[in-house]
């Protein structure tokens, strides 16, 4: 039976001044083989995060079936008051996990990152510069990669195509494209031609690169509010990342892209003397923003889409269109051969 009646019954929920939230899927089951020095790799993960982020960053991190000594850590840092939000669960699978860290929030930001990222200072700022630089941003990941410019980025090549603002520019950082190769396992992952320069798109004298990585990367909420997926039947990989961070970006009308510069580094499973001593120098955050940066809403429609990925993207990426592209857009003949070549 009940007696009396419940004081939160019809009340409004209270305001928060959070206004970015950080969504990090933890799966550690051991400590043994793959995952010997994961646990490690996560501490630096969040320690880098509690260094960098400002203080209207809410942290929330869905534990996805991990090993004790994980739980207990996770759990300290919440009481702590360094994490707002731990969410225990069995492995229910990457994406699925982060459906579970966003869903019941509503925040302007949403960071979806993997526990193993090293974020350095000024990457919160950084991020907001290309969202508020380029209107039409709907993600920003704060490692760019010479070879990302055909990946869900064929709405920028059409609203762009004959624009000089779209072209290939000198890279800004080769030293991190090198370490995010040497990271993945892939050291030939990018030529001497991909660490020289990579496509880029200007507004002014600011540039970024078009083509996000999943490892880390920030969304718009609007990216979420209408997902049509709800469950993944992948633990890792397959279509979810596909489906339920690419594809939403380009529907809703917006641009995929990456800082200019280098603002995170990706760890992979096995501890390295340099972690330590990068982590050690990073700086205590000192960007301290009031309000997060006013947004334009963006127009989307299911014909944009039809033509600009659908229809275009195939005409595009036929071989001697593509190269024209790429010549178009800066580079020599012979550069655009050696920009094609796939590399291991």
């Amino acid at each position: 039976m009940r007696i009396g009646f419940n004081p939160n019954k019809d009340k409004p929920q209270e305001s928060n001044d959070f206004f970015h939230q950080i969504v990090i899927p933890v799966y550690i089951p051991d400590q043994e083989g793959y995952f010997k020095e994961s646990f490690k790799i996560l501490q630096y993960c969040l320690e880098s995060v509690f260094k960098t982020v400002h203080q209207k960053t809410y942290i929330t991190v869905v534990n996805n079936g991990s090993h004790d000594d994980v739980v207990e850590y996770l759990n300290e840092l919440q009481k702590d008051g360094k994490i707002q939000e731990v969410i225990h669960s069995t492995n229910i699978g990457k994406l699925n996990a982060i459906v579970k860290g966003i869903s019941g929030h509503d925040f302007t930001f949403i960071t979806v990152a993997d526990c193993d990222v090293l974020f350095l200072k000024d990457w919160q700022k950084e991020t907001y510069a290309v969202f508020e630089k380029f209107s039409k941003t709907g993600t920003v990941c704060p490692t760019p990669s010479s070879r990302s410019l055909k990946s869900y980025t064929f709405n920028i090549w059409f609203e762009l195509l004959f624009s000089k603002s779209l072209r290939f520019r000198k890279v800004k950082n080769p030293e991190a494209l090198k370490a995010f190769a040497a990271s993945v396992g892939k050291p030939n992952m990018y030529s001497s031609l991909h660490l020289e320069k990579y496509l880029t798109v200007a507004n002014g004298n600011f540039k970024a690169v078009p083509g996000a990585g999943h490892f880390l990367a920030t969304y718009r909420k609007e990216v979420f509010e209408k997902m049509e997926i709800k469950h993944s039947a992948f633990m890792l990989g397959g279509d979810s990342e596909e489906k339920f961070l690419d594809l939403p970006v380009v529907k809703n009308g917006m641009w995929r892209l990456s800082t200019e510069d280098n603002f995170a580094y990706h760890l992979g499973n096995v501890e390295e003397k340099w972690m330590q001593e990068t982590l050690e120098q990073i700086k205590p955050n000192d960007f301290f923003p009031v309000e997060p940066p006013v947004l334009r809403k963006i127009k989307s429609s299911e014909i944009a889409f039809l033509l600009k990925y659908k229809v275009f993207s195939r005409i595009i990426t036929q071989k001697m269109i593509w190269q024209y592209c790429l010549k178009l857009k800066g580079l020599s003949r012979e550069e655009v051969l050696q920009y094609t070549r796939k590399y291991e």
